[in-house]
């Protein structure tokens, strides 16, 4: 029920809301997404590995707004999109929920240690994590994106 509530507010603050699907943004954030998973392997690669952890979260998270766009789905807050693709589509979420907690702790904490191996993790899991979700909306059919559209629609009548 809290997350339920949390969503709601999200709606009426105008952060969340059902749209018309699009491919052309999808596209675009695809292509975010393969762009930030390069830039982690390149920070990755010159040992800059900190800087590494945001990218290859960022990557995730483009990847997730991609399928959101193909559904019809607008959201802007982190936690509440990561939500969604578990209670709406039915997607394990661990990967990105693990890597957007590394992403805060890299970029606002600096009592953190993080080895090279630790991030090259991070990346493959991001790579399978994207890998499953351009499938996942590779597959969607219209008839399914509206069906998730207004299953999403009807839990945020309060």
């Amino acid at each position: 029920m809290k997350k339920i509530n949390f969503l709601i507010r999200l709606k009426e603050e105008g952060r969340l809301s059902i749209i018309d699907p699009s491919e052309e943004v999808k596209e675009s954030y695809i292509r975010k997404s393969a762009s930030s998973l390069k830039s982690a392997e390149i920070l990755l690669e010159s040992e800059q590995i900190e800087d590494a952890v945001p990218m290859a979260y960022y990557s995730m998270y483009n990847m997730l707004t991609a399928l959101f766009f193909k559904a019809g789905i607008k959201c802007e807050n982190h936690s509440a999109s990561i939500i969604i693709l578990k209670e709406l589509f039915g997607i394990d979420n661990s990967k990105i929920m693990s890597a957007k907690t590394e992403r805060v702790d890299k970029q606002y904490y600096v009592d953190f240690k993080i080895t090279k191996e630790e991030v090259g993790d991070m990346i493959k899991s991001a790579e399978q994590f994207n890998s499953m979700l351009y499938d996942f909306s590779d597959k969607l059919t219209t008839k399914e994106a509206l069906e998730y559209r207004k299953e999403l629609e009807d839990s945020l009548v309060n």
